[in-house]
């Protein structure tokens, strides 16, 4: 099989096309498939440079989340039979050809939906599901503030919040982005350079947000907790800005503000149970046309390099994603 490898730490120049061979056959609680789209996301950026949470060590296959169809079955497999189409995640590997995937990690694909976007599903509407509604414990009415608002866990939590009856204000650098964002659901898009905040209180009368889903940090999480109603929620789900901000605890205390973090892969490492319960969840209302990606980017899984390129320049509107 062609496999795209990291073959030292760096940026996208490490990674290189290799003919490697097939998986073994699957084992018990196992099912192989061969792949036919694989999402590109900042972590897979990160993980080549050597700067993730999880850090494997080179040489190694980038990509954890994957559709495509079932080959072979594992032999105590009885959910899934070869032709099934399947999402999957997993730890590593998606960027090559063929890959076996725990069954417990696999869901059938609804008709209506195709290869491209199930690879790119499960991570990002994973994560804006757990961040509001869990975390968030957004309810309907609330407003909810979505920083990177044009990007995959963004145009997620648009479509997350609004279906579950949030009013959603979206920020986003360009007009373009914030135009999709409109498209996407949201109820209002601004510019959040230059500051935000006099913005929000206007929009919502001024009392504030809710809920902040915040995966940029920095200075707009600071601006942030300005932007909170009383009880309001800050959503810490990355630092694409820079770096972390150092939280003012004064206003935690004054507005009774919650600063809450979010890791999906947390909660898959901590709560599997719940983590799989949400994805069946949310597998179902894509199956029933609720929830859509956004794929702004298509590459070829030997173009990874490019893929990812495109990740770093933040030019994806949505998701990118790799085919084959």
């Amino acid at each position: 099989m062609k496999a795209m490898v990291c073959e030292a730490f760096g940026g996208p120049e490490v990674l290189m096309l290799r003919d490697l061979p097939d998986p073994l056959p699957p084992g018990n609680g196992e099912v192989q498939v061969r792949i036919r789209a694989r999402g590109v996301q900042y972590v897979d950026v990160l993980m080549l440079a050597g700067k993730y949470q999880f850090r494997p060590e080179p040489p190694f296959i980038p990509g954890g989340e994957s559709a495509g169809e079932v080959v072979a079955v594992g032999p105590d497999v009885t959910a899934f039979v070869p032709g099934d189409r399947v999402m999957c995640r997993l730890p590593l590997g998606a960027c090559a050809e063929m890959g076996n995937a725990k069954v417990a990690l696999c869901d059938k694909i609804p008709d209506a939906m195709s290869f491209e976007s199930a690879g790119v599903f499960r991570g990002a509407y994973s994560t804006a599901y757990h961040a509001l509604l869990q975390r968030g414990r957004m309810q309907p009415g609330e407003w909810v503030l979505v920083h990177g608002a044009a990007g995959g866990i963004g145009i997620a939590a648009i479509q997350v919040a609004k279906l579950f009856g949030a009013r959603v204000i979206a920020t986003a650098s360009t007009e373009e982005k914030r135009a999709v964002c409109l498209e996407e659901g949201a109820d209002h898009a601004i510019d959040y350079r230059g500051g935000f905040v006099d913005k929000v209180k206007e929009l919502t009368d001024g009392k504030g947000v809710d809920i902040v889903y915040d995966p940029i940090g920095d200075k707009v999480a600071e601006e942030s907790l300005r932007a909170l109603a009383w009880c309001g929620r800050l959503l810490i789900l990355g630092f694409l800005g820079g770096g972390p901000t150092n939280i003012r605890s004064n206003y935690l205390l004054i507005k009774g503000i919650d600063a809450i973090g979010v890791r999906i892969g947390g909660l898959n490492e901590a709560n599997p149970a719940l983590a799989l319960q949400n994805t069946h969840t949310l597998v179902d209302l894509a199956g029933q046309g609720l929830l859509k990606p956004r794929i702004s980017h298509r590459f070829r899984l030997e173009e990874a390099r490019e893929a990812m390129q495109v990740i770093i320049d933040r030019k994806v509107i949505g998701k990118a994603v790799l085919v084959s």
